[in-house]
């Protein structure tokens, strides 16, 4: 489901009422709060906006106070939002510069926000966590409640936007903690408790555990109809649907889809429409309903063409749709939703930082080409070919002849990447597979003060994860930061800023890259291991299952394990 966008509404919405609820007295005729009233009354007439954000600015220009030019810069700022990203986040730079010197519960740390989320929307992840990272510091110190929502914005965006769900999932079973101890039926806190909520069910149905995943849409839809969240009880609602999809449980995903998606379609939730779309096209699939999955798959592709905008998860109805149509006969539709296909494909390329393996493994690149042949063949006997439907198809075997060049230059790269992990030849490489003392020894040199621990505890922590890791500690199936400091006799604040700050990770990617590391000296050291399906490797090496061993494994190394175990098995025969 698409949860990030309705998040960005919600931090634009409430960011004018948590910031500026105090009275001010100014010697101007209008009090900061009545231009800030004003500003939002007009809301819809951007000139009308426009025009009172400058009165805002100049008057806390005149009255130089930094915060409030911080706030007239911001009143700019999101009026650019939707349309001019770029000039958005130059306004938000000012917003930092002014109101870091003498910061308030939400400016910096707002501002980080949304630029990061913006920067998530131009693709630009590395900068967009970053500016997360900052936010978090800046909310930690001066406004607790909004370092949390901070941190679901992180959540959504790893596992929406990134792949790192699990990741995302330790984040949101924090929020989740943090939320409890709150009035989580309360105004405030009842929206970003059911959010967090609905963070782990997608997370856990994205990991397909589809017991979780109903667990927290059943106590998520609880809270929203206690609360009378109408949003929520919608998309609990469609996320269950979409689970009883995974668990071919296709009448059950019917009903509940249906429940939700005219009340999606009421409140324009667009980016949920089209997914209640293609969960019913995959229900009617699964019930042998091959007209009416036609029909929905085919409103997804109708959503598409009006947006241009369509995340991995949603792309599997083109290869039923090219199908069906190869088995009626009808090519001219076969190469309209294949030239979809592979224009949708190359997008996800260049936009995602993880490539969807349905991209990869339902159609793949022998059978792009075999359909590129059957086409051309049979489109050439035709004399009633348009010149437009030449133009079509020859674009399409120029696509498709990138994308087989593609695929030959990946295989290449990926063979680089296994010899790499193999024969190590630099210093660099070597360090990538092997945990060493003397990359402790170094981190321990540097000015352990200046985050905030002694450095005697630092040295005892260090010597402490050495252990751990010797004794392979990380092999551990629920295996957790808590669990992991109640280990080492420390708090999880500490052991975070340890590993963040000497091994350059998080938590989790410090253990995963322990784990992968430690399967690949095994599955070279055992060829036997090489035999094992993958959810049995994933068990031996800690994994819950044996997407995270995959997802872990291509992000340490980029190669999948598969590639890599079959390389070894051609290294072993030659």
């Amino acid at each position: 489901m698409t949860n990030l966008q309705s998040i960005k509404l919600v931090l634009l919405v409430l960011c004018p009422f948590f910031l500026w609820s105090q009275t001010v007295t100014t010697t101007s005729s209008l009090s900061y709060n009545t231009i800030d009233d004003n500003y939002f009354k007009d809301e819809g007439n951007v000139k009308k906006q426009l025009a009172w954000a400058k009165v805002y600015l100049d008057k806390a220009k005149k009255d130089n106070k930094g915060i409030r030019k911080a706030r007239g810069y911001y009143l700019y700022a999101i009026l650019y939002y939707a349309d001019q990203p770029l000039k958005a986040i130059q306004y938000l730079d000012s917003v930092i510069k002014y109101s870091k010197i003498d910061p308030n519960k939400f400016f910096p740390a707002a501002a980080y926000c949304e630029k990061a989320g913006l920067l998530v929307d131009l693709r630009k992840f590395d900068e967009a966590l970053v500016n997360f990272n900052l936010a978090e510091q800046v909310a930690l110190k001066t406004n607790i409640d909004y370092y949390y929502v901070v941190r679901d914005y992180i959540g959504t965006t790893k596992s929406e936007e990134m792949g790192e769900v699990e990741e995302a999932l330790q984040l949101y079973h924090e929020n989740y903690k943090y939320y409890k101890t709150k009035d989580y039926r309360g105004n405030y806190y009842s929206y970003w408790f059911q959010n967090t909520i609905f963070g782990l069910a997608d997370c856990h149905k994205s990991l397909k555990q589809t017991d979780s995943t109903t667990f927290y849409n059943n106590l998520g839809y609880k809270e929203a109809t206690i609360t009378k969240n109408k949003r929520y009880q919608l998309m609990f609602t469609l996320n269950e649907g979409a689970n009883q999809v995974d668990k071919r449980n296709f009448r059950a995903a019917l009903d509940s889809i249906k429940k939700a998606l005219p009340g999606l379609i009421k409140v324009k939730n667009t980016g949920n429409v089209l997914a209640s779309y293609f969960y019913l096209g995959r229900s009617y699939a699964g019930l042998g309903d091959k007209l009416l999955a036609v029909q929905n798959f085919i409103k997804v592709d109708s959503m598409y063409r009006i947006r241009k905008k369509i995340t991995p998860e949603f792309v599997g109805g083109y290869a039923f749709l090219i199908e069906y149509y190869k088995q009626i006969g009808d090519k001219e539709k076969q190469l309209k939703y294949l030239t979809t296909y592979m224009e949708i494909d190359s997008v996800l390329q260049k936009n995602y930082k993880h490539l969807n393996k349905v991209l990869r493994t339902e159609y793949d690149t022998p059978h792009l080409f075999a359909e590129k042949e059957a086409l051309i063949q049979s489109l050439q006997k035709k004399q009633s070919v348009s010149s437009a439907g030449i133009l079509v198809l020859g674009i399409l075997v120029l696509g498709v002849g990138g994308f087989g060049g593609y695929q030959f230059y990946l295989k290449k790269q990926y063979r680089k990447r296994f010899e790499a992990i193999i024969h190590p030849v630099s210093p660099d490489v070597l360090a990538s597979r092997t945990i060493k003392n003397e990359d402790s020894s170094l981190e321990e040199n540097k000015p352990q003060e200046s985050f905030g621990i002694a450095a005697e505890v630092v040295k005892q922590l260090l010597e402490k994860l050495a252990d751990f890791e010797r004794t392979k500690g990380y092999l551990e199936h629920t295996i957790t930061i808590q669990k992991v400091a109640l280990q080492l006799n420390t708090n999880t604040k500490y052991l975070s800023k340890v590993i963040n700050e000497q091994k350059g990770k998080t938590f989790v990617q410090y253990i995963n890259d322990l784990r992968i590391m430690y399967a690949v000296d095994q599955l070279q050291a055992q060829s036997i291991l090489q035999n094992y399906t993958m959810p049995s490797l994933a068990k031996e090496f800690g994994f819950n299952s044996a997407e995270a061993f995959s997802a872990a494994f291509y992000k340490k190394h980029k190669i999948k394990p598969t590639f890599f175990i079959k390389e070894l098995g051609n290294e072993k025969q030659s």
